[in-house]
């Protein structure tokens, strides 16, 4: 397999007022080509400003302080805003939470599709023009000459969505990261655009970070699961894995508070108290006040392990009973 994309130790900080924010702090993945990498946790846990980590688009207070971002083999942190942008938009593609981020309100479809393709290829602007025709076509808007001609106001929220996601494909990009892009829509849109994107990235080779908080989203899209909490990776393996028998007991209760998961009737499964403030979080495992494992030793902080092949777990008392022999 060829690796696309590998973090080490990634971290960054927030220096505000209040104090320093470790909103990033000691993240390392990989990341193959054509495969689909779920981030998942809570709001605050980091797994937004990792994907802006990733893409150089983190911006003042924020600034990343350590670690690593390889991109087929070459160093992202440090590099060059000049060669970051030549970068971002073509080979290193990202889709917002909200579409209007990617789309300016007052242009047509076609001039912004136009371009971002002549930013950064010296082509026609009819070969651009039906570059982003295909685009379109390949995430299933209909009629897409005619679309290419209406303004985002024209378009569903939906629609709207699948034009961003048809930009960052438009140059077929080796890594897209995808910051819960799907959160907005109803479930029916919603299948319907994992569905396009999943068979995109076989197709074309690309690789996916899709970050989420929705674990039945990572169930049907994502190959393998990186869980995070407080600012660091908890749990990562493979996706049937870690959702089948999770170690990391925050994982743990995550599944148990998904309905689906629950016998009919039976109250939801909820883990106790709030995520800490990653401003000041106190020695040892961050999870340990939540946490019905916890004992002194969760005092200490606890290191990724590999627990079992292909499986990575922080955590003294991990659910290994619950692993199949």
């Amino acid at each position: 397999m060829t690796l696309t994309l590998e973090v080490r130790d990634l971290q960054t900080h927030f220096f505000t007022r209040a104090g320093v924010v470790k909103a990033v702090d000691g993240v390392s993945f990989s990341l193959n080509r054509g495969k689909v990498l779920g981030l998942v946790g809570e709001s605050g846990s980091g797994k937004s400003v990792s994907g802006f980590s990733i893409m150089g688009l983190v911006d003042e207070p924020g600034r990343i302080v350590g670690g690593s971002i390889r991109f087929q083999g070459r160093e992202l942190v440090g590099l060059p805003e000049t060669e970051m942008r030549a970068l971002r938009g073509n080979r290193i593609a990202m889709i917002f939470q909200d579409p209007m981020m990617t789309l300016n309100p007052v242009l047509r479809i076609d001039v912004q599709m136009i371009e971002t393709v002549l930013a950064h290829e010296k082509v026609s602007t009819a070969e651009a023009r039906a570059r982003a025709r295909d685009a379109l076509g390949m995430v299933g808007i209909p009629s897409p000459d005619e679309r290419l001609k209406s303004y985002p106001h024209q378009f569903s929220g939906g629609m709207r969505q699948r034009v961003a996601i048809a930009i960052a494909l438009l140059h077929r990009p080796d890594l897209i990261v995808a910051d819960e892009p799907t959160t907005a829509l109803d479930v029916t849109i919603q299948g319907q655009i994992l569905a396009q994107v999943q068979k995109l990235a076989q197709e074309l080779g690309t690789a996916l970070i899709w970050i989420t908080h929705d674990l039945s989203v990572v169930a049907g899209l994502a190959d393998d699961i990186a869980v995070m909490y407080a600012g660091r990776v908890v749990e990562s393996g493979a996706v049937d894995a870690v959702l089948d028998a999770p170690l990391h007991p925050y994982t743990h209760g995550l599944i148990g508070s998904v309905p689906s998961r629950n016998r009919r009737g039976a109250p939801l499964q909820q883990i106790p108290g709030m995520t800490p403030s990653v401003i000041n979080l106190p020695p040892g495992c961050a999870f340990r006040a939540r946490c019905p494992r916890a004992d002194g030793t969760c005092q200490q902080t606890p290191e990724m392990t590999e627990l079992l092949p292909g499986r990575t777990a922080r955590c003294f008392h991990p659910h290994l009973e619950t692993v199949p022999a």
